[in-house]
């Protein structure tokens, strides 16, 4: 009978965005022209806060559980989109110069109350470039994470509401990313002074819907799941990167696209569906999640699935197999 995974699916292969994207440039050189900026990102950005800002003005006063209602029914959802825009700012998709896309990403931020847009920036860009590497890659779960956890619904639905509390403390593991800079000290001042502005201006109460809409935004909520629908061996336990081809992607900025996101990262948000257009042989053979609700669902309740369903390589896998390899007497 298959259980769920007592530890991480070892690998020494290469990660496989790497060589897909060798070989889809020269399969489709025609993609590079879709490596380019879209500064109607910087819009949306001002839309979304602007739209946060409003809400909570409407909420200033409100009984708390009308709070918690709108942050999960609505404000989970926007702050999901601005999320992205942080994201997008990351890999410098908005405009031409770093200074300018980190004022995108910190913009994005202020409606989240936790100033993360800098450092999630550092360790994103380390995501990249080391995928599946232990000592580097803080998207990967500590393994005092899943050995608490296991493989039950309760414990994996407390995991993850907690789940920004767990992302923090994992990025102490990797010591390999420097942990502040001027773009991180920019977030922070930012932040405080928006959120002293908002606390003082609008109240308790407004305040409390911007910062549960960002809990749930990246916690227990369908949204959520998207943490789970990239990486997690769910559909497979051979493709590492899983993408989500659903409704929310018009409402999200095709976040979903993550293969194709992981194999070429110069390709902004709009081009992303054109780029799995342009080579179907790569992206539709791939496994796709279509449902949010079902990859949380199925997260949750099917006990074959772990935090250690996920893939590792470099220094992790010569532990892993030295544990399993019995050594020569």
């Amino acid at each position: 009978m298959p259980t769920a995974p007592t530890a991480y699916i070892p690998t020494a292969e290469p990660v496989t965005h790497h060589v897909r994207a060798r070989q889809l440039l020269k399969a489709h050189p025609e993609v590079k022209r879709l490596m380019t900026r879209n500064a109607t990102t910087a819009l949306i950005t001002v839309g979304c806060v602007a739209l946060q800002v409003a809400v909570a003005y409407a909420l200033r006063g409100q009984a708390w559980y009308w709070t918690l209602a709108a942050s999960y029914v609505l404000g989970a959802f926007v702050c999901h989109t601005l999320f992205v825009i942080i994201h997008e700012a990351t890999h410098n998709l908005v405009f031409k110069g770093q200074w300018a896309n980190a004022a995108v990403g910190i913009g994005a931020n202020l409606p989240m109350v936790l100033p993360t847009a800098m450092s999630f920036r550092k360790f994103h860009l380390k995501h990249h470039s080391a995928l599946g590497h232990f000592e580097h890659d803080a998207d990967l779960p500590d393994h005092y994470e899943a050995k608490l956890i296991q493989h039950y619904a309760i414990g994996k639905a407390v995991w993850l509401f907690f789940f920004p509390i767990f992302q923090l403390v994992r990025t102490f593991r990797c010591r390999s990313v420097v942990p502040f800079d001027k773009y991180i000290a920019a977030n922070w001042v930012a932040q405080i002074a928006f959120n002293v502005g908002i606390y003082f201006w609008l109240g308790p109460a407004a305040f409390l819907y911007l910062f549960f809409s960002f809990w749930f935004s990246v916690s227990l909520h369908p949204v959520g799941a998207r943490w789970i629908q990239e990486h997690y061996l769910i559909l497979s336990p051979e493709q590492e990167t899983t993408s989500y081809y659903g409704r929310l992607n018009g409402v999200h900025l095709n976040i979903g696209y993550h293969n194709e996101h992981h194999d070429l990262p110069g390709v902004p948000w709009n081009k992303l569906p054109e780029l799995r257009r342009l080579a179907p042989e790569f992206y539709e053979p791939l496994l796709h999640h279509t449902s949010y609700t079902k990859v949380l669902l199925r997260f949750l309740f099917d006990q074959e699935i772990s935090l250690y369903s996920r893939v590792v390589r470099g220094e992790t896998v010569a532990s892993q197999v030295a544990l399993l390899v019995p050594v020569a007497k």
